[in-house]
């Protein structure tokens, strides 16, 4: 990571950051300050284990996406809202059973967080999740490494 990225102290900064250094034509470094307001944002939980971080920075990473979609900044409310009612683990388990589209994953992979995907989350720790959550996660990751 780039000593600049390093300095950066707050997830706001780390956004703040990130604008100023695509707007200076470095998308590296726009991309690592990104990723790292997402990993600081998904730290600042209480979270128990290991993969219950990065489950919420995969959620963080989806905000990310959609904040970069829209233009303005968006919440996942649909997702923060299962979080509540089911846990971060079973709200990635329910993800998978929504359609999704490999655009979502074409901005990730652009954004430098194709790994933050709840797919490739799933695929990481297989036994976290159901078979079908799995299975599901698998296809797609095929299908959009295909195109």
């Amino acid at each position: 990571m780039d000593h600049l990225v390093e300095r950066l102290r707050t997830p706001e900064e780390c956004e703040s950051f990130a604008k100023n250094a695509a707007a200076r034509k470095r998308p590296d470094l726009a991309l690592e300050a990104r990723r790292r307001a997402v990993e600081m944002k998904a730290s600042q939980h209480n979270a128990e284990t290991p993969l219950e971080t990065e489950a919420l920075a995969a959620v963080y990473a989806y905000e990310a996406l959609l904040t970069q979609q829209k233009g303005k900044k968006t919440k996942a409310s649909r997702t923060w809202a299962l979080i509540r009612r089911y846990g971060i683990i079973q709200a990635v388990e329910r993800e998978m059973s929504r359609p999704t589209e490999a655009g979502d994953y074409e901005t990730l992979l652009e954004m430098g967080m194709a790994d933050l995907a709840f797919e490739a989350l799933v695929v990481r720790h297989p036994g976290s999740f159901s078979a079908e959550a799995l299975g599901t996660s698998t296809a797609r990751l095929a299908e959009w490494s295909k195109n």
